[in-house]
């Protein structure tokens, strides 16, 4: 009997419709990309490094990726170098800016990704450079008022500020600050893992030096991204071995990867105006249906933030907090309370924590961020998921 009912229980979850809303953390692949993998998996299968006609046809398919990718973001082809990721090329940036472009300052904000948080704090005591920290605004917004401020001292600095918060989706004025950092002479990079693909990127008209993407987060696969390294910007490898992408990132590149996220970023742009308005309009639509069965949540952020991503004060009470991801996920619904890095800490948002206060702190805020395969259905099914808490 308990055989029975164990297997029926397992049935029904597994029939159960899945609701996919942590966008923000990993996207899913589009079918485009897949085929374009497995075509590249199976026929271009050589080393790019290789000078036999194997080989050159798989450094065919990467310089070709890299153009794809250069023109949608309006840079040059030799400024694109190929990593494993946003987190390495962070390390990359940040690292090689102090220890070989003899940056002695960097200035970030406390509500970063901790993917350039982490790495400022070990070369702040590798290397023993003055870290300051922007103010944040109350919505969560940078102040730019304090950023020109702190660059009015001559020192030698890097600004290393994200475009897109990923967890609650406000947005910095990439063009804005990228002037401030001209005037003052600093140089100026963004972590841009949340908004390429998401929206327009024009590199040859923003003022900045370097800025950093990841695949995984416009439908593409894991385990590859990019930086934009300005030409002539004097970085130097984190990392020896090898001669591959121009000798700034050594190891034998990922063809498939790097082929799969060209093709993500190729669709994502050519569906960006149809894929925006859906997303935003399930966004609105989610609003208001907290508005109509939870009356007292708040945003946490601002409302007109990001399209792709609200993060909601819930009006439940502290004992609820610990298991609320875990009775939505038990329903199909997936959904975070902050950056999946951080997902399995017991710990607040350090996002949130600048932000909130203790008592609010203690509540759930949910995380919900959305791709073009949501629907209105999952708002639904989300809505009465939360209600049943």
């Amino acid at each position: 009997m308990i055989v029975e009912k164990s297997q029926l229980i397992f049935h029904n979850f597994a029939i159960m419709k899945k609701v996919y809303l942590d966008n923000a953390s990993t996207t899913q692949l589009r079918p485009e990309v897949i085929q374009e993998m497995t075509k590249v998996l199976s026929g271009d299968y050589g080393n790019p490094s290789s000078t036999h006609s194997i080989g050159r046809n798989a450094k065919s398919v990467l310089e070709l990726s890299r153009k794809s990718i250069a023109k949608y973001l309006n840079s040059s082809a030799q400024e694109i170098t190929f990593t494993s990721c946003g987190t390495e090329a962070n390390n990359w940036i940040l690292r090689s800016s102090v220890k070989d472009l003899k940056v002695k300052r960097i200035i970030t904000s406390k509500i970063e990704h901790h993917a350039v948080l982490y790495v400022v704090q070990a070369l702040q005591k590798e290397f023993e450079i003055q870290v300051d920290y922007v103010a944040i605004k109350p919505n969560g917004e940078i102040d730019i008022t304090d950023l020109v401020e702190l660059l009015s001292q001559e020192t030698k600095t890097l600004v290393s500020l994200m475009h897109v918060n990923n967890e609650i989706g406000t947005v910095l004025d990439v063009d804005k600050v990228g002037r401030i950092c001209e005037q003052h002479n600093a140089l100026f990079h963004s972590d841009m893992v949340q908004s390429v693909g998401k929206t327009e990127i024009d590199l040859k008209a923003l003022p900045i030096d370097f800025m950093v993407a990841s695949a995984h987060k416009f439908h593409g696969p894991k385990g590859v991204g990019f930086a934009f390294v300005r030409k002539n910007s004097g970085l130097q490898p984190l990392f020896y071995g090898g001669e591959q992408e121009k000798g700034l990132r050594p190891g034998t590149e990922a063809v498939h990867q790097i082929a799969g996220m060209a093709k993500a970023l190729e669709f994502s742009y050519a569906n960006l105006e149809t894929e925006r308005q859906h997303i935003s309009e399930l966004k609105t639509y989610l609003v208001e249906q907290l508005e109509i069965e939870f009356p007292a949540f708040e945003i946490n952020g601002i409302q007109d933030g990001f399209y792709t991503i609200l993060n909601v004060l819930m009006p439940f009470s502290e004992d609820k907090t610990a298991m609320i991801l875990f009775h939505l996920d038990m329903k199909g619904i997936a959904i975070s309370r902050g950056s999946a890095c951080q997902s399995g800490s017991i710990r607040p948002s350090h996002v949130l924590a600048e932000m909130l206060s203790n008592d609010d702190l203690k509540k759930p805020s949910l995380r919900i961020s959305f791709s073009h395969y949501n629907t209105k259905q999952d708002i639904d099914l989300l809505i009465e998921g939360l209600k049943s808490i």
